[in-house]
């Protein structure tokens, strides 16, 4: 499914989609000087509503302050109310948001204070990132012999474009080899996250997480610890390592793009039963139910559009 909308908010204003461009020589592009968001928004019986929407944004502006940039011409505020114009002008009911805000110059220094920070936001229709098959039959994983960013090389809290390099190498490797996704390892060799999304366990009806330190502290993630906690479940997060993966009951990986999709398969080994399982089917019910407007917790996290 392509990206293609009829309009893309630039700079506080919508611009035709052919028309939201930038120059060969911007500095974002030749060294990943931007951050982003990823926020999914969905059909419901009171129209479009936006997952989370503040708490995203609120990151975006975060990330843009860890990058280093200053002095932004939008706030939060103005962020939010620029999605849901851009929504409303595209009409599109559910979908993926793309927010950037990312680096220009008159010249391709190493300094963002030698430009200007600029702020785009994009939204088109998107189906299910793994695939539609993934959200019941589960994908298969392997652990990449890429490790995930030290925290004093790279901003681990922020989504900086230029961190997703990492990604893209075991993604890419990963699906070369036949798998579906790649398990990344931290740099003390624990399970941190996958390449874009964050990773839980089931083992004795407990659901386990990785420690934050090094991982994107998901707005997902948070809404699944929170959503297991209302089922029931006890969550806690520590340190998990490689072979605690392959002796799961479950596993399971929470995005923005992924949603909630099980893992069956990590390294040739097959995960509990290899297929998905119980604890992890009823969390995605009810992260569905949630973001479809029929959840209990759907009144605190859903922005709806039009209203």
């Amino acid at each position: 499914m392509g990206t293609e909308s009829k309009v893309i908010w630039m700079d506080g204003k919508l611009v035709a989609y052919q028309d939201a461009t930038v120059h060969f020589l911007n500095a974002a592009l030749h060294y990943g000087l931007g951050v982003f968001e990823g926020i999914r928004f969905y059909s419901t019986d009171r129209g479009a509503a936006v997952f989370r929407l503040r708490e995203h944004m609120e990151r975006l502006v975060n990330s843009a302050k860890v990058l280093g940039f200053r002095n932004l011409a939008f706030t939060v505020d103005d962020f939010c109310a620029a999605t849901k114009e851009t929504i409303r002008a595209n009409d599109i009911q559910s979908g993926y948001i793309r927010p950037l805000i990312f680096q220009e110059s008159d010249n391709l220094g190493l300094n963002l204070d030698g430009g200007r920070a600029r702020a785009g936001i994009a939204v088109w229709g998107w189906g299910a990132y793994l695939g539609e098959e993934a959200m019941e039959k589960g994908v298969r994983a392997n652990v990449s012999s890429y490790t995930r960013h030290h925290i004093n090389i790279a901003m681990t809290k922020a989504k900086v474009t230029g961190n997703y390099s990492n990604s893209v190498l075991a993604k890419t490797d990963s699906v070369r080899l036949g798998f579906d996704e790649a398990i990344m390892l931290d740099p003390q060799g624990y399970v941190a996250e996958c390449t874009g999304e964050n990773l839980l366990l089931v083992r004795n009806g407990i659901v386990y997480t990785p420690h934050t330190a090094t991982i994107l502290e998901g707005i997902t993630r948070d809404a699944i610890i929170l959503l297991a906690q209302d089922l029931g479940y006890t969550v806690k997060e520590e340190l998990i390592s490689r072979d605690q993966l392959y002796i799961a009951d479950e596993v399971f990986v929470t995005g923005t793009a992924a949603e909630v999709v099980a893992v069956t398969e990590i390294d040739f080994r097959p995960i509990g039963s290899g297929k998905m399982g119980p604890v992890t089917r009823r969390i995605q019910r009810l992260f569905h139910d949630t973001v479809q407007g029929k959840g209990a917790r759907s009144a605190e996290w859903l922005d709806y559009v039009n209203e």
